[in-house]
């Protein structure tokens, strides 16, 4: 997946330049310059209405003390929408759109949920747990525990 980043890299802009054409040669030259400045008011517009939405998702299940990683993937996936749609191109404005429906997030956090880790560095007792902290704590002796500062 790495050694293709590079090559998508190149390889967009490129294919940005042809769909400019191509629409552009169907609609003309002022209709297409028209559907990209649209579409970046319109990736602001929707990014903003989405994205409180989606904070407040957010805040509300960081607030009952549930881990919020589905929530945290939503809101990625709005701000990426809004800054896909803000670039101007037609494939990546239909990528950014994409981002903006519940079905296609939700098809990615399928994806992704096994490879993402929440941790909670609030120092907050997790109410899952149920008092199962004990068991994670170690208790050593004075004698089973020396420190070695030696560089």
């Amino acid at each position: 997946m790495t050694r293709l980043l590079p090559l998508f890299v190149l390889l967009l802009p490129l294919a940005e330049i042809a769909g400019f054409i191509v629409v552009g040669q169907h609609i003309g030259l002022w209709p297409t310059l028209s559907l990209v400045i649209l579409s970046a008011v319109a990736g602001v517009v929707v990014m903003r209405a989405q994205g409180f939405g989606a904070l407040a998702r957010l805040r509300k299940t960081a607030g009952e003390g549930v881990l919020p990683g589905k929530e945290l993937l939503d809101t990625a996936a709005i701000v990426l929408g809004g800054l896909l749609l803000f670039i101007p191109g037609f494939l990546t404005d239909l990528a950014g759109i994409a981002l903006f429906f519940p079905p296609v997030r939700h098809w990615l956090w399928n994806r992704l949920r096994r490879s993402i880790v929440v941790v909670d560095i609030s120092g907050g007792r997790d109410p899952r747990r149920d008092g199962r902290d004990a068991t994670r704590t170690i208790d050593l002796d004075s004698d089973d525990f020396h420190r070695d500062d030696r560089p």
